[in-house]
């Protein structure tokens, strides 16, 4: 029952809203670690990451369980894969979604060093 809801409500959304544009975070090197770290996962792993930067674009503003805020500005996508759970630290900024930084939770408490570098790369951003 609850997936035809969502699906209902999917399609919904979808209809009624323009799509977010969705950007890799840059670095000066033009490297984009996001793009970078989902080309090194499974297909399978790709897929249901893209379908939850889906759901973002067409349903935001969402919150839990597929988004969280993590502080001002920033916030995490929860994604549950077959081996775990992945994170993408996104923002959003100028009317789009720029994905920031991503990894797989190995623990209950996201690591302070994931989220520090993803505050990192969301500094610069704004600069």
């Amino acid at each position: 029952m609850l997936g035809i809801l969502y699906q209902f409500w999917y399609h919904l959304a979808m209809s009624r809203h323009r799509p977010i544009a969705v950007h890799f975070f840059r670095l000066d090197s033009g490297k984009e670690p996001v793009r970078d770290w989902l080309k090194g996962m499974q297909p399978d792993e790709r897929k249901v990451i893209g379908e939850d930067v889906r759901t973002l674009q067409f349903g935001w503003p969402v919150g839990m369980p597929l988004a969280r805020k993590m502080s001002d500005g920033l916030w995490e996508l929860r994604s549950n894969l077959a081996r775990g759970i992945a994170r993408t630290f996104f923002t959003v900024y100028d009317n789009k979604i720029v994905l920031l930084h991503g990894f797989m939770k190995k623990s209950q408490k996201t690591p302070a060093n994931e989220l520090a570098l993803a505050k990192r790369r969301l500094r610069k951003l704004r600069l």
